[in-house]
């Protein structure tokens, strides 16, 4: 029986992979984390992997352990990880084991700063219907597929959102760069994470070294629309690349779709051109999309009456914000459009990356963005006003709350005939319930 243990296990990827793990024979999976919230909590309670007891128990971790995988939400103090290394134990990054799993299949990464879950989710779909196994790890929930991550012994094929944030607390660089794919996508590059890349040059130079990592006789897909990714490629292109170099620009045929909006016609035929490098058909792939309704979190329809309509998206960064209200905007031109989002992130909370979101909201009639101080006292960064966010967003028609109940009795107050209600964010807008609360103002 091979002992994996899980320092961290309470977060969305990694209790996803320790139910992997455990899925597999012959594996016995442990963990700790400090706290874990729902979904991982049910989760984890359900498959028998949720600690007895929340902590850090050094005394846990001891020689019969063959592997330790460590998660971001650990810091380099960690009691349990410093015992690890005083045993020598063999210790592994979130990335780094998914690598050594998949090291003998044929694996497609699509990185970018907004729409790899999308396109990942659109691959994997695609794959599912026709009928092709392939491992994954998809950062949200996709309709016919039990969990986010999968490993076997079996799949000739492992799809991976290739993520460009750090690996580890030992480990800083992208977490990406793990993968060596034989087929890298990436979407579009705009400015993220500002805390981790405090210049956009040193940003665009994680990208570079992802497409540098692609496997020799692979492909690289790119947005062609995007300025840093044309360099790029024609960097690759000078130096005699060892890899086949693939633009490509938004679906314009006339197939119908479940989902909507420009980006979305991008990242479906990143994802096309992807599933047609491991043999699928332009055709099999659009027949199949077709009927793809979206990855949970994006662009997510939540409630729908006769005149209105809510959706729900993980938008946060700057690109993903404006994307998603211009498709919202585009899909629905007669209706009121009030668009709410909270910043929640580092990078969206700092003084210095605010300007970025200049303009973002103006394609809405109403907009509101809220924050929460305790959450920047908490991450410890320097306070921001509401008066640096509403001057930072630079349009009139945004609104900037502080507390999450201002937020919910201005919303409750407004008028929802012929609407269309955007909540954004990557969290909770400090604990409302997204859905419920959307139903409730449609239906008054």
């Amino acid at each position: 029986m091979i002992h994996i243990h899980f320092i961290a296990i309470g977060g969305a990827a990694m209790h996803n992979l320790a139910l992997a793990v455990a899925s597999k024979a012959g594996y016995r999976v442990t963990g700790s984390d400090d706290e874990i919230f729902d979904p991982a909590l049910t989760h984890l309670r359900e498959a028998g992997l949720l600690p007895d007891e929340m902590g850090w128990h050094p005394e846990r971790i001891t020689k019969d352990i063959d592997a330790i995988i460590l998660g971001m939400h650990a810091r380099e103090d960690n009691p349990e990880l410093v015992k690890a290394r005083e045993l020598g134990l063999k210790i592994y990054s979130f990335p780094e084991y998914l690598y050594e799993q998949t090291k003998d299949k044929i694996r497609i990464v699509v990185g970018g700063s907004h729409g790899k879950t999308t396109t990942t989710s659109m691959i994997l779909y695609v794959l599912n219907r026709l009928g092709i196994e392939a491992d994954y790890m998809v950062g949200a929930q996709i309709e016919g597929f039990e969990r986010m991550v999968r490993l076997s012994d079996t799949a000739k094929y492992a799809v991976f959102e290739g993520d460009e944030y750090l690996t580890s607390p030992l480990d800083l660089r992208s977490k990406f760069l793990w993968y060596h794919p034989h087929i890298a996508i990436l979407t579009g590059i705009a400015w993220d994470h500002i805390n981790v890349f405090p210049t956009f040059p040193e940003y665009v130079e994680t990208f570079r070294k992802f497409v540098d990592s692609i496997e020799t006789i692979g492909s690289f897909i790119y947005f062609k629309g995007d300025e840093n990714l044309r360099q790029i490629a024609e960097e690759f292109k000078i130096q005699n690349s060892k890899f086949k170099i693939i633009p490509y620009d938004a679906y314009e045929g006339d197939v119908p779709m479940q989902v909507f909006g420009r980006h979305n016609m991008q990242n479906m035929q990143a994802a096309m051109l992807a599933c047609h490098c491991i043999g699928v058909s332009p055709d099999d792939f659009y027949r199949e999309i077709s009927t793809f309704t979206g990855a949970s979190n994006r662009l997510e329809k939540i409630c729908e009456t006769e005149s209105s309509v809510a959706y729900k998206d993980f938008a946060h960064s700057p690109s993903k914000l404006k994307a998603t209200i211009n498709a919202v905007r585009e899909r629905y031109p007669e209706k009121k459009l009030i668009a709410c989002m909270e910043l929640h992130t580092f990078s969206s909370l700092m003084a210095d990356f605010l300007p970025q979101y200049k303009d973002c909201m103006k394609e809405a009639d109403i907009a509101y963005v809220y924050f929460n101080p305790k959450v920047i006292e908490h991450k410890r960064l320097t306070p921001i006003t509401k008066e640096e966010v509403r001057d930072a967003f630079g349009t009139s028609n945004v609104e900037v709350f502080t507390e999450s109940e201002a937020l919910q009795e201005r919303l409750k107050s407004l008028n929802y005939e012929n609407t269309a209600l955007l909540m954004m964010s990557s969290g909770t807008f400090d604990g409302i319930n997204v859905k419920d609360f959307c139903v409730k103002l449609l239906n008054r």
